[in-house]
């Protein structure tokens, strides 16, 4: 545990704290190192109670829960509740708690800094309302030139920040820890008969769903979605109209705490990681998913957007798809589950491969590294093996 003397470390997120997978990670690390950590996200409700963890949590509770009231009401909220909470740095996790963020750290003097999970002004819900648009320019135009430290998910990113702003943007990408003591089966020789197609992550707009569902009838298997989101409903109702979830080809299987979902991963015998190009948010992703998927071993349906082709030029773990038309979709899949059993074996063999260079202990030296230039900690244990 760390001293109370510690410097202490301030997180928020509009998030489910317990579905954040990449925010648990940043803060056990921090944690570990010495840091006494708090990270603030928001109550759901169907938000399942918090698990234990080695940081403070809290979660803020309010009447709205989408669109411009619940901003609005969060960053109320939220400014009010870190009014009375003390850190010798403060750090907003995307824009939509930025402002809050960076007004407790100027109140008090103390650094402020950015971790950019997407580009908020890029993403798709965005992206379609030039009004609300220009809003969040104007918020990211105020908040980048003022952070002490900022960084995002992958280099793609990081370039677009540095570009706009002319400030540098460190990398510290969304991979999960490789676990010790959890070494893999050799490879199939083939797709596994009683695996499954796995989707995992938020059902909104731009993520390919619709155009998944569309090729399910052309596909020799089934396929598993874990999340919701502002499609869950309408994605639902889809899979009904064609016959998916009578005939037991769909499954939607709504929130999975991130334990129990590494399992499901595991299990699964293709993942899926598909995206639309409507904003530069989705063109220039690297999302955590992609890392689970090469972590569990399965190869994966891999949209080819620059981040992924090139992770994908170095390691080979995935077919890369060039649009989302349903029968792309269903070549793609049936390749791997059916037709080319080879093509399965060499996939899942370099999975194997890249899993000791792609994970969070490589990630969580660059994140140590950065924090301890804002916020020395005395006697930190450093990164863990």
């Amino acid at each position: 545990m760390p001293s109370p003397s510690a410097p202490a470390l301030l997180f928020a997120v509009t998030t489910d704290l317990c579905f954040d997978q990449r925010m648990q990670r940043i803060c056990d690390s921090l944690a570990a190192a010495g840091y006494r950590v708090q990270l603030v996200g928001w109550q759901r409700p169907a938000s399942p109670p918090l698990l234990p963890q080695p940081y403070a949590q809290h979660r803020l509770r309010g009447w709205f829960q989408h669109g411009k009231l619940f901003y609005l009401e969060y960053n109320v909220r939220l400014f009010f509740y870190l009014l009375g909470q003390k850190a010798a740095a403060w750090c907003a996790a995307d824009l939509d708690t930025a402002l809050p963020v960076w007004l407790r750290a100027r109140l008090g003097g103390q650094p402020f800094v950015y971790d950019a999970h997407e580009l908020f002004t890029e993403v798709p819900e965005v992206v379609a309302r030039p009004a609300v648009q220009r809003i969040w320019h104007w918020v990211e135009g105020f908040i980048v030139p003022r952070a002490r430290l900022a960084y995002t998910v992958g280099p793609a990113l990081a370039r677009v920040f540095a570009q706009r702003y002319g400030q540098p943007f460190a990398v510290v990408r969304n991979v999960s820890r490789l676990r010790d003591g959890e070494p893999l089966p050799p490879a199939p020789a083939a797709a596994p008969p009683g695996g499954y197609i796995l989707y995992q992550g938020a059902l909104n707009m731009g993520r390919g769903l619709e155009s998944l569902l569309d090729a399910m009838p052309q596909v020799a298997g089934r396929l598993v979605i874990c999340g919701e989101g502002d499609l869950s409903a309408a994605l639902r109702a889809r899979a009904e109209r064609l016959g998916l979830l009578a005939t037991g080809k769909v499954e939607f299987r709504g929130f999975v705490l991130p334990e129990a979902l590494r399992d499901v991963t595991r299990q699964a015998a293709v993942g899926i990681m598909l995206l639309e190009n409507i904003g530069l948010s989705y063109y220039y992703s690297l999302a955590n998913k992609f890392f689970d998927y090469v972590h569990a071993g399965i190869p994966q349906v891999l949209i080819d957007f620059p981040e992924y082709r090139a992770l994908n030029d170095q390691f080979d773990v995935a077919e890369l798809v060039a649009d989302l038309a349903p029968a792309t979709l269903a070549r793609a899949l049936n390749r791997l589950l059916r037709d080319e059993p080879a093509r399965y074996q060499h996939l899942a063999d370099n999975c194997r491969r890249a899993a000791p260079q792609l994970n969070w202990q490589h990630e969580e030296r660059v994140l140590l590294g950065l924090w301890a230039a804002v916020v020395p900690v005395a006697g930190s244990a450093g990164p863990r093996p």
